[in-house]
């Protein structure tokens, strides 16, 4: 029972520290070869959303969540970038925790089915230039910038562990100005509420283990 007990206190324990991991498999950047397919069809406000596709590094087709409304790329264009966790201080907004906090948060609902993509995306883009805001489409993304911003500083850091950025070397792309940056995802992400439930159920399991251990 002893045994069965220390083996059961063991397996907790890693769960948390699986979910606590800060994402340091990824602290030193990479540099990878973007190559942008095209768009995914999305458009509104006269600009294509969220999709975008990419062969990264030769990879297969990955679909990545644009950040930066004031720059333009074309089909077929390709360039360098680096890839660190979200929260590096790496990105191209530079150190902007919060905002790019509140990004992950937007991209998850979007990828959840609970955001639509292109007022996602819009309000990805909000975090980051002022410029959107002249866009007609602006009045369906402005509440969803607000709201992500309260999520974000309610979630640990550890959350934000699965997106990591792709931010543009300036001067390795073919054709025209600085590309745009991008975020992805390493897995599927959970909903926030998905986070709380699982923490409650770890402390749960906790408090069982304790009341088996005093009996």
């Amino acid at each position: 029972m002893l045994l069965a007990r220390a083996r059961l206190i063991s397996l907790v324990i890693l769960v948390m520290c699986v979910i606590a991991l800060p994402g340091s498999a990824f602290a030193d950047s990479n540099t990878v070869n973007m190559n942008f397919i095209g768009p995914g069809g999305n458009n509104a406000g006269g600009v294509y959303t969220y999709p975008y596709n990419f062969s990264i590094s030769g990879g297969p087709s990955t679909a990545l969540i644009c950040d930066a409304y004031d720059n333009e790329i074309f089909s077929g264009e390709t360039w360098q970038a680096t890839v660190n966790p979200l929260l590096s201080g790496n990105g191209m907004f530079g150190i902007s925790p919060a905002n790019y906090q509140a990004a992950a948060v937007i991209f998850s609902s979007i990828l959840n089915g609970n955001i639509s993509p292109s007022a996602g995306n819009f309000a990805i883009w909000g975090l980051f230039s002022s410029t959107v805001q002249s866009n007609p489409f602006w009045s369906n993304a402005a509440g969803i910038e607000q709201w992500a911003m309260v999520q974000a500083a309610l979630l640990p850091n550890s959350w934000f562990s699965n997106f990591v950025l792709y931010t543009p070397i300036d001067g390795t792309q073919s054709t025209g100005k600085t590309p745009q940056e991008f975020i992805g995802y390493l897995t599927p992400v959970p909903e926030p509420g998905a986070m709380v439930l699982l923490g409650t159920g770890l402390l749960a399991l906790g408090g069982a283990l304790r009341r088996k251990a005093r009996g």
